[in-house]
């Protein structure tokens, strides 16, 4: 039973984790009767069929068992979203991310049309974050349309993001975005100026 799948059959019965047989068992009857498809005044179905199973679990105390390990993991895991919630601080460098992310792919378009994208692990691994919180402010960056995806698989700035980057100045940390010229290439001194714009969105981060 995976988390999105889960149901809480005590939260259901209207019952106390702790409920004894004999208490399961009157509520079971008292809600069975009230939702039964022949009850022709508050008939659910589908409730009914949802009280049956919880019944079926709680009932048999070898299954109720291994129930009451998943339920725990269950509520354990929703307090600690509750408690992610009420922490004023841990939201404080979402938005240094996505600006990160979003100056990213502006860099990386900039110097290179042929190639604009970045892959997800790539970036995460740039940024030294976590991919699945990558993930979600990627996911943020494209409801925005300030990035898409491209038939490469990659991601790619827009012209709205490019937009937003200019208008906010973001930086992020370089992390080897992009060789350094070759001293000895006779364009050095012309990629060097060319780069001089990319590197006043660019400052160096703690790691």
């Amino acid at each position: 039973m995976s988390g999105n799948e889960f149901v809480d059959y005590y939260e259901l019965l209207q019952l106390h984790p702790n409920a004894d047989a004999e208490t399961i068992e009157r509520i079971f009857r008292h809600l069975a009767k009230k939702f039964h498809p022949d009850n022709t005044q508050s008939a659910d179905t589908s409730r009914f069929q949802q009280i049956v199973e919880a019944h079926r679990t709680l009932s048999d105390p070898e299954i109720r068992a291994g129930y009451d390990v998943v339920y725990q993991d269950y509520w354990n895991r929703k307090w600690g979203l509750a408690s992610e919630a009420s922490d004023r601080t841990a939201f404080g460098d979402d938005q240094i991310t996505r600006e990160r992310l979003l100056s990213l792919l502006y860099v990386q378009r900039r110097r290179n049309m042929d190639s604009p994208g970045m892959g997800d692990l790539e970036m995460a691994h740039l940024l030294h974050s976590p991919p699945e919180l990558v993930e979600f402010h990627l996911w943020y960056l494209k409801a925005k349309g300030w990035v898409e995806r491209l038939e490469t698989g990659h991601l790619a700035i827009t012209a709205s993001g490019v937009d937003q980057v200019e208008q906010s100045r973001l930086r992020i940390s370089p992390d080897h975005l992009i060789e350094a010229p070759d001293p000895a290439s006779g364009d050095a001194v012309e990629r060097e100026r060319t780069d001089d714009g990319d590197r006043n969105l660019l400052v160096q981060c703690e790691t």
